[in-house]
């Protein structure tokens, strides 16, 4: 094997990693935000954990945040609950930098 494709390797297992870092944070936010809008519409237990997942499925319905906004904005609507859309965006921020701080803490 050469120096480049020992090079190579080590990057497309750097990209792997980086990938799978990206997923997991992305899943642990919508976690989060699906916890956070339970709250908001008064589950508890079982069942805002329940909604959790909830969330998290929606998160892999297509690419980017629309399908999770969607979902939430739209279940908190149902609900009478007022939150605009851009809330819920700098939600999804917040705890996606609350996601990644937990997972390089290996929580």
């Amino acid at each position: 094997m050469t120096t480049f494709d020992k090079r190579e390797e080590g990057f497309e297992k750097k990209f792997a990693l980086d990938e799978e870092l990206k997923f997991k944070a992305e899943a642990r936010r919508s976690k989060l935000l699906g916890l956070w809008a339970a709250e908001k519409l008064g589950l508890t237990g079982d069942a805002a954990a329940a909604y959790a997942k909830e969330v998290v499925v929606a998160d892999l319905e297509e690419a980017g945040d629309a399908d999770v906004v969607r979902k939430v904005t739209k279940d908190l609507a149902d609900k009478g609950v007022s939150v605009t859309e851009q809330e819920i965006r700098l939600k999804l921020g917040e705890f996606l930098a609350q996601a990644v701080i937990e997972i390089k803490a290996g929580k």
